[in-house]
């Protein structure tokens, strides 16, 4: 192995850029003063929470970020972007209005220190902000990545996934944003969103190359091959990179002013990858002894030390979930865990985005007695399962201390007390549903975490996992299957949301959304419930492929029953119907960006760098957008479509889940390398179970069932 081969394994230098700078401005008082004047005084108190939030993030954003770290930059930016979304129709309104001042934005180049040229923008100002937000947050993604400790495997793993998520941005950006932006500055020219887009890109897929090198999970003659197809994809991303800025007078002259020593970076990466990919080109193999599917490490194969360890937790929660569609109302109304929210006579709320959660949760809408509901005889079918109680912690830690060593354990046993401590609750009789939803939507992800580990071959007291069938409690399994518990906690979270839609109050438009997105929750559930039964979990028959069918089928017939609210009038109201037709069209234009993503991604000879004969060509299909109406009497729904859209980007685009283990606001957290409780979230969890929230826009918790 070269010498140049081995500085590969553990690369010193990445490249990361510095984020945007901007010009103070008070948003809070011209856009409540907007609403109040083209809607009601009314709408305004409804949404002024909202306009408070957006503001105080934006003022954090120019005045604090010194004071922030990385992760909490990334939080404000994040919020801050979704209030953006929400008020977008309002800069539509303004910049049609001759008797209101625009609001001007000013924001200067990323690579120019100096603030010079600096771009203001009247007009267009909104599509100026959004793009340099996005700019920031890929940015800021990239700084992340670059500041990540690469000689351990944890290390490598968050900078390769801070990476893809920089790139993601840069690739929204380039495909979206960039085109709308009048006069901007070169740093958010559709060249440099490419080029940015194609660098981290690039970085990203070089980290996973060094993680395929140390893995051994396939014969030689398949490893050989991987390598060689990753080293030539790797290739075609530095050298796409690279030919984008020499071949450009203004951008080769943009970046010699900031850094003169990277395009000779990106000349070296291109030339030693095209050398090693040329090398490795007699690995691949014939078509026909190709893999169908490259699948990713799912056991613990690895050397016994912390970082290892802990990076297969990490890489656990990234497996956890398969996308899902948005269930708007569910989280706007019940969760204890999104700053947004719905409540009482439809006020938006959106909690600052450096509040601790949990929040309050709006009942109002839930009737008191399930029995009162007119689909209770319907959906009475679905009982939850009950468990015995287990003690988690002891097995786990046991486990790792015999298999590793104390020092592993107790890097990892924070995880270890909040999964125990999440088992217990969620065993509680006496929560509420929007509690119990959000315990059992937590555990599922711990379980996704330590599910590699299992079975515990070297425990010797194995945790034994003990479940109740739903429709005959005389019946039960007991296994040390860790899919059995998977299984169990999935059924219960899509019994769990037939209990809230039999609970909504139908004859409110909020309660008949709610049950409707309940129902749509639950069926996504038992989905995931199937996949995870067949072949892994044999338990009782309510886990069974063949009841699981019959309740899926139990509820798509109900909601084509599905009564309307008779107290309201629907055509003055949200349309669920519209709203359901204009998401699809926001998770179309994601799509597309996945489409084109996948088309460029490693193990395509045909787009491989040298290997291949004809470079590949981007994907030019038009990716369709989320059009929001502006109107005179819907300015709630106006700002719940542009929720919408934009928390669709970020969770199926632009967000890594292992990322949110950096969080200030995540129930476990990464720090120093180790996975730890989160005890700051400790204290408002204690508070919300000892005390009901009152107030005149805030309700009650739910009656104990």
């Amino acid at each position: 192995m070269s010498n140049e081969y081995r500085q590969l394994l553990n690369p010193e230098t990445v490249l990361s850029i510095p984020l945007k700078k901007t010009d103070p401005v008070e948003l809070y008082l011209p856009l409540r003063k907007l609403v109040a004047s083209k809607y009601s005084e009314s709408d305004a108190q409804k949404v002024e929470s909202v306009l408070e939030t957006l503001n105080k993030c934006r003022r954090d954003m120019v005045e604090r970020r010194g004071d922030l770290s990385l992760p909490m930059q990334r939080d404000c930016l994040i919020h801050y972007f979704k209030c953006l979304c929400m008020v977008e129709p309002l800069f539509t309104s303004l910049s049609y209005d001759a008797d209101t001042d625009p609001i001007i934005f000013v924001w200067y180049d990323a690579f120019n220190p100096e603030h010079e040229d600096g771009v203001s923008s009247e007009r267009n100002a909104i599509q100026l902000e959004k793009a340099a937000v996005v700019f920031n947050l890929g940015a800021i993604c990239s700084q992340i990545a670059a500041s990540c400790d690469r000689t351990t495997a944890l290390g490598r793993h968050l900078s390769m996934e801070a990476f893809k998520v920089a790139a993601n941005f840069f690739f929204k950006l380039w495909k979206a944003l960039a085109k709308d932006v009048v006069s901007a500055t070169l740093d958010l020219t559709l060249l440099f969103a490419e080029f940015l887009h194609l660098l981290f890109s690039a970085q990203a897929s070089e980290l996973e190359l060094q993680q395929q090198l140390n893995n051994n999970d396939a014969g030689y003659a398949l490893q050989q091959h991987r390598c060689a197809l990753a080293f030539a994809s790797v290739y075609e991303l530095y050298h796409r990179a690279y030919e984008l800025i020499p071949n450009d007078s203004a951008a080769r002259k943009h970046v010699y002013s900031f850094d003169q020593t990277w395009v000779t970076h990106l000349h070296q990466k291109v030339t030693f990858f095209k050398e090693e990919a040329r090398q490795r080109e007699s690995s691949i193999l014939p078509e026909s002894e190709q893999p169908d599917v490259f699948s990713s490490v799912i056991s613990c194969a690895l050397d016994h030390d912390a970082e290892c360890v802990t990076e297969i937790l990490v890489k656990g929660i990234c497996r956890r979930l398969i996308l899902k569609p948005q269930q708007i109302y569910v989280d706007l109304i019940l969760s204890e865990y999104n700053p947004f929210k719905i409540l009482k006579d439809g006020k938006l709320v959106a909690y600052p985005w450096d509040m601790s959660p949990p929040y309050q949760t709006n009942s109002a809408i839930l009737s008191s007695s399930l029995s009162s509901s007119p689909l209770s005889h319907i959906l009475a079918f679905l009982p939850l399962k009950k468990s015995e109680p287990l003690n988690l912690y002891e097995s786990l830690r046991s486990y790792f201390v015999l298999k590793y060593s104390e020092n592993v354990a107790k890097r990892v046993e924070g995880l270890f007390e909040k999964l125990h401590k999440l088992r217990n609750e969620m065993l509680c009789d006496d929560l509420s549903l929007p509690i119990r939803r959000d315990c059992l939507i937590r555990y599922f992800r711990c379980l996704c975490m330590i599910e590699p580990f299992f079975p515990l071959n070297a425990s010797p007291n194995p945790p034994i996992f003990v479940w109740y069938n739903a429709i005959n409690p005389q019946q039960d399994s007991s296994q040390h299957n860790i899919h059995l518990e998977k299984a169990s906690v999935l059924f219960n979270l899509a019994a769990l949301c037939t209990h809230i839609a039999v609970s909504c109050d139908l004859t409110t438009i909020h309660g008949h959304h709610l049950a409707m997105d309940a129902l749509n929750d639950a069926l996504h559930w038992l989905s995931l419930l199937r996949f995870e039964s067949y072949n892994k979990a044999c338990g009782t028959i309510d886990l069974s492929e063949q009841y699981t069918r019959m309740i899926k089928n139990g509820i798509a017939s109900l909601k084509l029953k599905f009564p309307h609210p008779q107290s309201v009038c629907i055509s003055s109201t949200f349309s669920v119907d519209l709203f359901l037709v204009q998401l699809i069209d926001v998770n179309l234009d994601l799509l597309n960006c996945f489409i084109w993503m996948i088309q460029v991604t490693p193990y395509d000879r045909s787009r491989s760098g040298p290997l291949a004969e004809t470079r590949p060509q981007y994907h030019k299909s038009k990716m369709k957008t989320c059009h929001v109406e502006t109107g005179p009497s819907d300015v709630i729904r106006q700002f719940l479509l542009g929720y919408c859209k934009a928390h669709s980007m970020l969770q199926m685009v632009c967000e890594a889940p292992c990322l949110d283990l950096l969080s200030e606001v995540s129930p476990v957290k990464i720090k120093d390398g180790n996975l730890v409780a989160n005890a700051t979230l400790e204290a408002p969890n204690l508070a919300m179970g000892e005390h009901e929230l009152a107030g005149d826009t805030t309700v009650t918790f739910l009656n104990k069932l």
